[in-house]
């Protein structure tokens, strides 16, 4: 059977993203290997969500190391399974708790990103109001009940919980806005949904609510999300939140402390059945996790959730079941046939067009493991980075022997990729800096 050729849209967003640094929105089953048994457990994690249930999940691993890329594969994963999927990097200005607007702008930007299987680049939300809208209409036809009634009864078991009743009313207004044909009313909606109103006066002057979605309701607000894409036909909500080194930094312990709560709640809820239809993935690194002054592990409600399982550690083996999930490395062979894999991609997925032989990726790896040793393959980025600038080289200068670029192809060890940054939050939310 011969191998399906790859578009060449797809083929160059995924060469540009991993030349650059960064995972690919598109393509990533053209260059997914290996991790076979923590995908296992994570797609139990997904059918566990379908039937609702709730998942909780740190991913840990070294810059480098593949985290980011994983949890994409997860998330594809996901939109296949009918699950929405939000995504979003932590920043110092994106928080899970806070109280100047960071929680709120992760909010807003987890929502920007909404997807599902048949919007799978984000923005989906508005699509998912509207199934929901058609959903009503469908069984306003087959059962003869009014729309309004459908949708009050549909939206009563959010109005129990916080923020609930207010929620239901928004989704509410847009209907109207759908019936009239208002679109600055489904504007609005849409508005407050993504948590873009910074205050309560302009949300009652545009639709009559009297909360917003603010820092305090971040996690009340994604239940209530979870609960309303399950009205509309999905079978739940999955929350990716990569970049959580972020909340390590902070040097003002109250706010730390008030973030590592937040996981603590969500960790609690998810774990104890509290929490229905949502599962939460958060990347880290293994410092932000251990580091006993400032890390997860500096909390010893989180200490004891989060640590490995001691019995899984005498046996030497792994604990696929626990919250904290270690990313094992990447094996010299998986990343011998993830080079194979770039080679495919690259050329568009013709045999014909390969630019190299077998001979070369071999030759390549062992290359790499002169120059920085094991870390070739424990943090491949740069290493993936290297092998696409070679081929490019090749691509361009067809004369070229890729013998004579191998000595010269420099690899470097991953570094933290981030700057540094001493902060201290004052009270009022507002931050010094120190480099």
């Amino acid at each position: 059977m011969a191998a399906k050729r790859i578009r060449a849209k797809e083929r160059d967003a995924i060469i540009q993203s991993l030349k650059s640094g960064v995972t690919p929105k598109v393509g990533i089953q053209h260059i997914q290997v290996g991790r076979v048994n923590e995908l296992k457990a994570l797609i139990q994690d997904i059918e566990r969500i379908s039937d609702g249930g709730a998942a909780f999940r740190l991913i840990v691993g070294d810059y480098g190391s593949g985290k980011t890329f994983f949890l994409s594969v997860v998330r594809a994963i996901a939109l296949e399974h009918k699950l929405v999927a939000v995504n979003a990097d932590l920043s110092p200005d994106r928080r899970i708790h806070a109280s100047a607007g960071q929680a709120r702008n992760l909010y807003s930007e987890l929502m920007r990103s909404m997807s599902t299987r048949n919007r799978p680049d984000g923005n989906a939300l508005t699509s998912v109001v509207e199934k929901f809208i058609s959903e009503t209409i469908k069984e306003s036809d087959s059962t003869g009940q009014s729309i309004n009634n459908i949708i009050h009864e549909k939206l009563s078991s959010l109005s129990e919980l916080v923020g609930g009743y207010d929620f239901a009313k928004v989704i509410e207004a847009y209907w109207e806005g759908h019936e009239q044909d208002n679109e600055t009313l489904k504007a609005n909606a849409i508005k407050w949904l993504r948590a873009e109103y910074s205050t309560k006066t302009d949300a009652r002057k545009d639709l009559g609510v009297r909360t917003i979605i603010s820092d305090a309701s971040f996690y009340d607000a994604l239940k209530l999300m979870s609960l309303f894409v399950r009205q509309a036909g999905y079978k739940g909500l999955l929350v990716n939140l990569d970049e959580m080194v972020n909340l390590y930094k902070l040097n003002n312990t109250t706010a730390r402390t008030s973030n590592y709560e937040q996981i603590l709640r969500i960790l609690n809820d998810c774990l104890q059945g509290s929490a229905e239809h949502i599962g939460f993935l958060l990347g880290g690194t293994p410092q932000f996790l251990l580091d006993p002054r400032k890390g997860l592990y500096s909390y010893e409600a989180l200490q004891s959730r989060l640590a490995d399982n001691s019995f899984a550690k005498q046996a030497g083996v792994i604990d696929y079941s626990s919250p904290a999930l270690h990313l094992a490395s990447l094996t010299p062979e998986e990343l011998y046939i993830l080079l194979k894999n770039l080679r495919h991609v690259f050329a568009e997925g013709d045999e014909n067009k390969y630019f190299v032989p077998d001979e070369s990726l071999k030759a390549f790896l062992r290359h790499c493991n002169q120059t920085i040793g094991d870390a070739y393959f424990k943090t491949p980025r740069n290493t993936i980075k290297a092998f696409l600038d070679m081929l490019a080289v090749i691509d361009q200068n067809p004369e070229i022997d890729w013998r004579s670029l191998l000595s010269s192809v420099a690899i470097e060890e991953e570094k933290p990729s981030d700057v540094e940054l001493e902060t201290e939050d004052d009270e009022d939310g507002l931050a010094d800096f120190k480099l």
